[in-house]
């Protein structure tokens, strides 16, 4: 090719560009001032509400219409605060509906009050929390928003003991669980809260289980996983154990001392990954 058929190609492709960005930027823009606003997604807002006339609760749902899959959340041992409100908005955020029950019926301690919150989670009674998980169950099947087929659990130290004997005391009811640092799962005999020991419930449960922990959590030995694990392959339940490294007791929130925000970031995938694949209708191929 001749050096001036070079410089002709090159000059046609210049030109064509310029023309291209004058067409850009001499095309009629939308006025800010007629133009209606991007509407942004709405965010769910959730209210306080009386699950029963004994108990009251935190409920919260997607925004739109629609059968809405719904995850039941347990608190931890500082009662119904906002940090586990604000798990339940996050889980509407991701498309469940949440509800969680108030076992301290309007109790709440710091969390520099661990001697407040032990004295009153040593109160409680494993078939009354059972009671009101159930109460907390009818009032889901009774929402028509609600798809009664798809309600899981999800429970936080005290709340993660207690999400782990949900998926037993409701096998039929119950399609998925997920227990973060529930100490007391395999407690021994004569522990000081007083807990027993949920091993011996474990043929009981129908429901795949997902069992998260901290690999500095001082409070539930590496012993006890491996137990709980035991438990569970023996009786040949479907189950996931994951294991953080570096991070403690009660590392899901961002309120405590002790918040891993990578390993919370790693296990709120992990959490709605496995909610949406057991709790979410599964899409006709």
């Amino acid at each position: 090719m001749k050096r001036r058929d070079i410089l002709l190609g090159a000059s046609s492709i210049a030109t064509a560009a310029v023309v291209a960005n004058a067409q850009i930027t001499t095309a009629k823009q939308p006025d800010p001032k007629t133009s209606a606003p991007i509407a942004k997604p709405a965010t769910p807002v959730g209210k306080n509400i009386q699950i029963t006339k004994d108990l009251p609760g935190y409920y919260v749902t997607p925004t739109g219409t629609g059968k809405f899959p719904a995850v039941i959340v347990l608190m931890e041992a500082f009662g119904l605060n906002q940090w586990c409100k604000s798990i339940c908005d996050r889980l509407a955020q991701s498309g469940f509906a949440a509800i969680a029950p108030d076992f301290y019926r309007g109790a709440t301690y710091a969390y520099t009050d661990v001697a407040g919150a032990i004295a009153k989670l040593k109160s409680l009674n494993d078939d009354a929390i059972m009671g009101d998980v159930g109460k907390s169950i009818d009032f889901l099947a009774g929402k028509p928003e609600i798809n009664v087929n798809g309600i899981g659990v999800i429970g936080f130290c005290m709340g993660g003991r207690y999400a782990f004997l949900a998926n037993a005391a409701y096998p039929a009811k119950i399609k998925a669980a997920i227990s973060f640092y529930g100490g007391g799962i395999d407690a021994a005999a004569g522990n000081p809260l007083g807990q027993k020991s949920l091993l011996d419930r474990v043929p009981l449960m129908q429901s795949p289980i997902m069992l998260m922990y901290g690999s500095e959590d001082q409070l539930i030995a590496a012993e006890e996983h491996g137990r709980v694990a035991t438990a569970l392959s023996k009786a040949k339940k479907r189950y996931i154990l994951n294991l953080f490294p570096n991070a403690g007791h009660g590392f899901m929130s961002d309120r405590r001392e002790s918040f891993s925000p990578e390993a919370a970031a790693e296990a709120w995938m992990m959490t709605t990954g496995f909610l949406s694949t057991n709790l979410k209708p599964k899409k006709r191929k």
